[in-house]
């Protein structure tokens, strides 16, 4: 199976693959901030979700909620204009 092309999580993604390391700080700060795109698409494929479940905890969750907050505020901010 290819991981995905997107380097979005789920399924399909490389860090499913055996042998691969978790999810980082950078990976989550990555999901975090391509999330809303991810989701959009996660409507129509199974295999992209936002949130990478083979993860290295703490640290991955911190870099998607900065990213995550990153791309929502800074989408709210640039509209406001």
């Amino acid at each position: 199976m290819m991981p995905n092309q997107l380097l979005a999580a789920g399924p399909n993604s490389k860090y499913q693959t055996s042998g691969s390391s978790p999810a980082g700080f950078l990976d989550g700060l990555w999901h975090g901030i391509i999330c809303p795109i991810t989701l959009i698409i996660s409507f129509f494929s199974p295999n992209v979700r936002i949130y990478e479940t083979h993860n290295t905890g703490v640290l991955y969750d911190l870099g998607f909620v900065i990213g995550a907050s990153g791309s929502l505020v800074g989408s709210r901010i640039q509209a406001g204009n």
